[in-house]
């Protein structure tokens, strides 16, 4: 019995300290996985951190660039009023001219109707026309053959105007443009053509002959002739080019294709019109119009 019981000591000593060494693993575990726990939530709140930052950046970034979008919009706003703003003191300078011009062409027409009618009187007198110096009238003769007058001023080489016909038949250019550019105001746009054609016809000289082309393109529109108007703006534009009407006219083609429907020729007309004519009023228009065309 005593025998027995001294061979199953050291069975039982070698399973209790299995059971011992057991228990020491599963506690050194348990300090590894609280460790590994720690390790982590130490990680977890370095991420935490770093993702609170990261959220706190961009909601700055947005915060700017919210203020610089309000800004841009902005000053897009400020722009386009500005621009309004200049295209009405450019429609106000352009009325301006407009009576300016139109005041200048009243008093030459009257200066022209004015020495037509001394014409018409001195050629029913026998007189010579004013500014011979040193000549007397002279009675008609029974053959009716008067003495021939100095030559005016108009017939002088280097004149820029060709002088009506004797007797006053013919208003001068001055007239016969402010009579027309009066009817196509008056909204008969045939009757304006048709002085604008014979001022063209009849004084192909005078320097009034780039604004009469313009007229008359503005004559054919009020008529609904818009091939007319065409051809008119693209005289003023090929024969003229140096004329104030030449932006003018090109700007009108333009319009003229668009209302047609031929963006890509209205287009390539406003282009056209910002590289020949870049410091004209009309480029201001075209830039703004080819932002808006489609």
């Amino acid at each position: 019995m005593i025998r027995g019981v001294r061979c199953l000591l050291p069975l039982v000593l070698l399973a209790t300290g299995a059971c011992f060494a057991t228990r020491e693993d599963v506690q050194a575990l348990h300090a590894d996985v609280q460790s590994l726990r720690a390790d982590n939530a130490r990680s977890d709140s370095a991420r935490r951190a770093a993702l609170d930052r990261v959220v706190t950046s961009m909601n700055i970034v947005r915060d700017s660039l919210g203020l610089l979008s309000a800004r841009v919009f902005k000053m897009q706003g400020d722009v386009r009023g500005d621009l309004y703003n200049v295209g009405q003191q450019l429609l106000q300078i352009q009325q301006l001219t407009g009576q300016s011009q139109q005041r200048v062409q009243e008093l030459r027409a009257a200066l022209e109707a004015r020495q037509s009618d001394m014409q018409s009187s001195n050629a029913q007198l026998g007189a010579p026309a004013p500014g011979a110096a040193g000549t007397t009238a002279v009675p008609p003769t029974s053959t009716g053959a008067t003495t021939p007058s100095s030559a005016s001023p108009s017939t002088r080489p280097g004149a820029t105007t060709t002088p009506a016909p004797a007797g006053g038949a013919t208003p001068g250019p001055n007239q016969l443009f402010q009579i027309s550019l009066e009817q196509l105001r008056r909204g008969s746009p045939g009757a304006a053509r048709t002085g604008l054609q014979t001022l063209l016809q009849q004084y192909p000289t005078s320097d009034l002959v780039p604004d009469a082309e313009f007229y008359l393109g503005e004559a054919y529109h009020q008529e609904g002739n818009a091939a007319g108007a065409d051809s008119a703006y693209a005289a003023v534009v090929s024969n003229y080019p140096t004329s104030p009407r030449a932006p003018t006219a090109l700007y009108k083609r333009a319009l003229g294709m668009e209302e047609k429907g031929n963006v890509v020729g209205a287009r390539g007309l406003l282009n056209d019109l910002v590289t020949r004519y870049p410091r004209s009023d009309e480029a201001a228009l075209a830039k703004e119009r080819l932002r808006t065309l489609k």
